[in-house]
């Protein structure tokens, strides 16, 4: 019925769990679901198809053709990274939480999930709530206006919708990232073009100019910038003579500038893909959660969405210190990063021991140095495998009464979660920024004798697919 590569126009009439619009399409007694990201019921769109399923078809959005009646369109400019920014938040919230709570019931096998429901936490701020944010040069511009590509242009924004070599303009803001930047980027994209300096041609690998990535600190209202480049002519840039202009348009906002120099084929903005060097200012900005500081560069993980991130633990620890945690039992901060939770647990209650554990090195050394800059007494970190913890720490064997769990999208791996389960912990909080893989390891906890306490679920980036959910596991 279908064939990959072609392109079709769809109703989308149901909404699934990531952002998924479902169209069903019947033709000769037969009906087929065709599941398009980052489209909306009540739209029509063009999408191409992209896989052909057993049970289903996956299609890849081109174009939304006509929009659903609920969709309200505003001044802000609509980017692919933001799908539903005309989309009433309070009908995104519906959805989101409807489609996770389906999703999380079907693959975890636990039936009274609504039983077990908490809180649909919503975004403290809805629009202009990132704290980093990237934009791509491309001498490739996809024109709004006209809907049509222009070569030998020069674009400043975000890439188009199911390309990777052409570039849409930002020309206002987006409605995620720093309302003033924004406004402000046209007037950047205008000055570098008149340096006479190429945009990148992402088919050919040349050019001068790659992106742009910005950081900002909510705490300071300052910007971080990175300009990245590539090598070819950088004698004939003004380095010093650009952040002048930024400095003039800014003021005392930009904390820092630096310049990577990137002549990597990949095309990807990491500072680790070039050498990058600070022009001027400070390498990096401070962050304030629930009353902890935290030094943030440009490549360090951090929370996108700090202000919604502080609801998110505030719910987590409240699931940690529900049930009283004795004297000589500890909690452990696994998979802990640079110890964010682990400090915020560790701030919260003074006279219960955290341990926070890692298998990164460096993230460890950072998460040391950020308690001593926090003055937290109460907590160690250990840089080690979660299977070979305990034996290297036999002083924790039957002491640890709560793990606390942020991994990755991918959730934890089998072989991993089983080790978690052997650390005999009674209480298990999970933070999880995909529910699906949550779900399965939902699945194997529910086996190994856990009960699903309460599931929260928050909304961490409003006018997208994403939501992040927390839950709390008890063992039988």
């Amino acid at each position: 019925m279908f064939k990959r590569g072609e392109k079709i126009e769809f109703e989308i009439s149901e909404y699934a769990f990531g952002g998924k619009g479902i169209s069903k399409i019947s033709k000769d007694e037969n009906r087929t679901i065709v599941f398009i990201p980052n489209t909306f019921p009540g739209q029509r769109v063009e999408a191409i198809i992209s896989a052909k399923k057993k049970r289903h078809v996956e299609a890849k959005l081109l174009e939304v053709i006509s929009r659903s009646p609920l969709e309200k369109i505003s001044d802000f400019q609509e980017i692919s990274g933001a799908p539903y920014i005309y989309i009433p938040v309070k009908e995104q919230e519906k959805v989101k939480k409807s489609s996770t709570l389906d999703t999380f019931s079907r693959l975890s096998g636990i039936d009274n999930i609504d039983a077990k429901f908490d809180e649909f936490i919503s975004a403290p701020s809805h629009f202009f709530y990132r704290n980093k944010m990237e934009y791509s040069f491309s001498c490739i511009e996809h024109c709004l206006d006209s809907n049509t590509e222009k070569d030998e242009a020069f674009a400043l924004g975000f890439k188009r919708r199911g390309t990777w070599w052409k570039v849409e303009s930002l020309n206002k803001p987006s409605g995620l990232f720093d309302e003033e930047w924004e406004k402000n980027l046209r007037q950047i994209r205008l000055y570098l073009e008149k340096t006479g300096l190429k945009a990148w041609h992402p088919p050919k690998k040349t050019g001068f100019f790659r992106h742009i990535v910005v950081r900002k600190s909510f705490h300071s209202n300052q910007l971080l910038v990175n300009l990245v480049t590539s090598s070819e002519d950088l004698g004939n840039f003004d380095l010093n003579g650009f952040g002048a202009f930024l400095k003039k348009i800014f003021g005392s906002r930009i904390a820092g500038f630096l310049h990577t120099i990137n002549d990597n084929v990949a095309d990807r903005a990491k500072i680790e893909n070039g050498n990058s060097t600070l022009v001027f200012g400070n390498a990096v900005i401070e962050e304030m959660l629930l009353g902890l500081a935290f030094q943030i560069s440009m490549e360090s993980f951090f929370q996108t969405n700090p202000k919604c991130a502080e609801l998110l633990y505030t719910k987590a620890l409240d699931y940690v210190f529900q049930d009283e945690i004795k004297e000589d039992k500890v909690v452990m901060d696994l998979f802990c990063g640079t110890g964010t939770i682990g400090q915020l647990l560790s701030k919260r209650n003074t006279q219960v021991k955290i341990i926070g554990v890692d298998i990164v090195e460096q993230a460890i050394d950072d998460a040391k140095k950020n308690a001593k800059v926090n003055g937290l007494s109460n907590i160690d970190f250990f840089a080690a495998d979660v299977g070979k913890f305990l034996k290297a720490n036999p002083e924790y064997i039957g002491k640890i009464d709560t793990i606390i769990l942020d991994p990755p999208r991918a959730g934890i791996a089998p072989k991993t979660l089983k080790k978690i389960i052997e650390l005999g912990a009674n209480n298990l909080v999970y933070i999880s920024c995909n529910p699906s893989t949550q779900a399965r390891d939902a699945s194997i906890l529910f086996d190994a004798g856990f009960e699903l306490i309460h599931y929260s679920l928050v909304d961490q980036f409003p006018h997208t697919g994403h939501i992040e959910s927390i839950a709390k596991f008890k063992k039988i």
